[in-house]
């Protein structure tokens, strides 16, 4: 394999950036397909027929794929670059084209409820919507929880310049964060992103050192951040309250396609994994050279792999690691480094963070993170990777029958990242090298049992204190302390007081309660990974038969039909929980040997 780029190609979708006249024009298209759509579906009046109905699907699927084209674009220039203003100025007419979309849904939501019962079975189940009938019953079922189509439409147009005009005013705020730095004789400022990786660094002296000095930049925004999320929560209690829903789950698991008592029941069992957690924590603490580690040293490297990973070296574990497990998906890799897929450079002006977003219209996806060497970066580019071998699979399906949910999507990028580790461990030499890789899987399983455990917990009840009226920023800051104690079992020094302005999921917009779905595709693909040990090298056909399942039907069924388990009983999240924390003692052993 070549040594890849550290930049991604986004001119072979559309040469220019945020003044190519090639997305002006798609975008003008877009407008005109969506507008006209609309306008149809207003003037409809009565229950449509059958082919009106057959009519409207095709065009809204078209629709929709041009919608995520666009955001994918405008998402990747505003990341790449923050000051990029043209870019932020596209993201505002893609919301526009989106809301437009959305009040066309639900029109196309409440006609699809007004056919008869008996026309409706006869329709829906015909061959040509095979494929996406459960998307259309669930869409049908979905209309009759919301408000009447001309309000939601309202809310939709509301929320461009109000709630969506503040999880974008949070971007600007972090845009103009810079974090004072001195390396090697040189002052700079670093961005949030850059800055985030010293955090992980192997130095204690440069953890503290940016601990703190990452703590003093989120407080000295911590009123501005503040004010953001009391009015992304007023605006979402304000529309539910309107809806007449009395649970702030009831979107967030609607959206996830999963019941109340799955999620319930996975909490429960990740109750379970504090303890051996802990002694996880306390052992690496010990290795460090401390009683007790802070909040900024859990993800600090130990034994032999704290130095720095070259990118190549990385594209190269990563592929090598896929071919193990899976042909197509080592391909899809070897496409995506070779392709210019992945955007990786290490430089001012970035976004922190990583993520994976796909163009259905090129059949292509785009990666972003910031790699700075470290073995949590390759677990990021393995995640981000899976995510886009998620994508390849449902490449060429319908439209609606891509639309796959969060949890699901976590699903294929833990599991990508869990091979990328087993293989790594089986090749490694010595104990020192065994523990960095097992630190490694730990930290993966405190990140997915407690870090985001902290965040649910916080976000919940600061849902519950938020209906009373607005939250001062220390008021928020003794939640997020509160959720991380309960979380960790109180077995850290100190704590992120602050964490809840510096992560970027609670301002996301378009999905709320960004958090347990992490959980959920951690722990759901800890499951698959245990049937894939015992199936054997067959397993992967049956991988890709789940992974192209997952936007046609709940989550409860897709585990039942694929790996006969039953999601919302204890025993499957148990046995996984146990997996996930099975480690803890090799990773003692080794400790021992080495100190």
């Amino acid at each position: 394999m070549n040594t890849p780029s550290l930049t991604w190609d986004l001119e072979v979708l559309f040469p220019g950036g945020s003044e190519s006249k090639a997305f002006a024009a798609f975008m003008e298209e877009s407008d005109k397909l969506v507008q006209e759509l609309l306008q149809e579906l207003k003037r409809s009046v009565g229950a449509a027929d059958e082919e009106q109905l057959a009519g409207w699907t095709g065009r809204l699927q078209e629709a929709n794929l041009r919608i995520r084209q666009a955001d994918s674009f405008t998402a990747c220039l505003t990341s790449q670059n923050t000051d990029d203003k043209r870019a932020a100025a596209w993201t505002e007419k893609v919301q526009t084209l989106s809301s437009r979309y959305s009040q066309a849904s639900n029109l196309f939501d409440v006609k699809l409820s007004e056919l008869p019962d008996d026309r409706w079975e006869k329709w829906v189940t015909a061959e040509e919507r095979k494929e996406i009938s459960f998307l259309l019953n669930e869409r049908r079922e979905a209309v009759r929880e919301k408000l009447p189509p001309e309000l939601e439409g309202l809310a939709s147009e509301l929320a461009i310049n109000g709630y969506h005009g503040w999880g974008d005013h949070y971007s600007l705020i972090v845009s103009r964060i810079g974090i004072p730095w001195e390396e090697n004789g040189e002052a700079k400022k670093l961005s949030v992103g850059q800055a985030s990786n010293k955090l992980s660094h192997p130095s204690q002296e440069v953890r503290d050192r940016m601990a703190a000095r990452w703590e003093e930049a989120w407080t000295e925004q911590e009123d501005l951040a503040a004010d953001v999320l009391n009015r992304l929560s007023g605006f979402r209690l304000k529309l539910y309250g309107k809806r007449g829903w009395d649970s702030v789950l009831q979107e967030p698991l609607r959206i996830n396609r999963m019941s109340r008592e799955t999620l319930e029941s996975m909490w429960a069992a990740v109750e379970g994994s504090i303890e051996p957690l802990q002694k996880y924590l306390s052992v690496k603490a010990g290795l460090l050279g401390k009683e007790k580690l802070g909040w900024h040293d859990v993800g600090a490297p130990v034994g032999k792999q704290g130095e720095s990973i070259a990118y190549g070296e990385a594209a190269k574990l990563i592929y090598e690691a896929f071919s193990q497990f899976s042909p197509s998906m080592a391909g899809l890799a070897e496409r995506a480094f070779a392709e210019r897929w992945i955007e990786v450079e290490d430089r001012a002006g970035k976004r922190p963070g990583g993520f994976c977003t796909d163009f259905p219209i090129n059949r292509q996806t785009r990666i972003f993170m910031t790699y700075s060497g470290t073995m949590d970066n390759v677990s990021t580019l393995a995640h981000e990777l899976g995510h886009a071998y998620h994508s390849s699979l449902v490449d060429g399906l319908a439209p609606f029958a891509q639309d796959y949910a969060m949890n699901v999507a976590e699903t294929a990028s833990t599991f990508a990242e869990a091979i990328v580790s087993d293989a790594l461990l089986r090749k490694a030499d010595g104990a020192a090298e065994k523990l960095a890789l097992l630190n490694v899987r730990l930290e993966s399983a405190v990140a997915f049992c407690m870090n985001i455990r902290a965040r649910f917990l916080f976000e919940t009840r600061f849902y519950e204190k938020r209906k009373e009226g607005m939250l001062e920023a220390e008021q928020i800051k003794q939640l997020m302390i509160e959720a991380q104690k309960e979380a960790y079992g109180d077995s850290l020094e100190s704590w992120h007081p602050t964490f809840w302005a510096s992560k970027l999921h609670f301002y996301i917009t378009d999905v709320p309660f960004y958090n347990f779905p992490y959980s959920f595709g951690y722990l759901f693909s800890t499951g698959i990974l245990a049937a894939a040990e015992k199936e054997g090298p067959s397993f992967n056909e049956r991988y890709d038969a789940l992974l192209k399942d997952t936007a046609v039907m709940t989550v409860e069924d897709l585990a039942r039909k694929h790996l006969g388990v039953d999601l919302t009983k204890p025993d499957f999240w148990e046995a996984a929980v146990a997996k996930a924390v099975s480690d803890v003692e090799l990773f003692a052993k080794y400790a021992v040997e080495i100190s």
